[in-house]
């Protein structure tokens, strides 16, 4: 009976530790890295974001002159309204970037129709482009 004490002794200890390296402790399985609450803000300030860049690329191509570029290059204005929610969130947010920054600077002078023209129907086939290749 004594020859087979240690052996127990070790199958045991083999057994509980396999066991309480398998189960999930109670404080590992409580404690998240990022709480509930942050994930959601986080998850609403993206999608306002993206609702934000979203609205500022359509405003600036349903604005007269960019209607009217757009026709004159032969383009569609409703298939541009179409593609624009087909862009990621980075190519989203660098197209209204620089929607907002062309609509500024036509706004304070420092560009022309023309120029205004030119940036519109650059958009237009820059967001055409993105959603054909995909």
């Amino acid at each position: 009976m004594v020859s087979f004490l240690p052996r127990f002794v070790e199958i045991t200890a083999a057994t509980l530790l396999i066991a309480l390296s398998v189960a999930p402790s109670p404080a590992l399985a409580q404690s998240h890295v990022v709480s509930p609450n942050v994930v959601q803000q986080q998850v609403l300030a993206a999608s306002q974001t993206r609702q934000h860049n979203e609205d500022a690329v359509k405003q600036f191509m349903s604005s007269p002159a960019a209607q009217k570029a757009m026709k004159a290059s032969g383009m569609d204005p409703e298939r541009i309204k179409v593609a624009v929610p087909a862009l990621n969130d980075q190519e989203l947010s660098q197209i209204a970037s620089r929607a907002e920054k062309a609509q500024a600077d036509f706004a304070a002078g420092s560009m022309g129709q023309r120029d205004l023209l030119l940036i519109v129907v650059g958009i237009a086939v820059l967001i055409l482009i993105i959603v054909a290749v995909r």
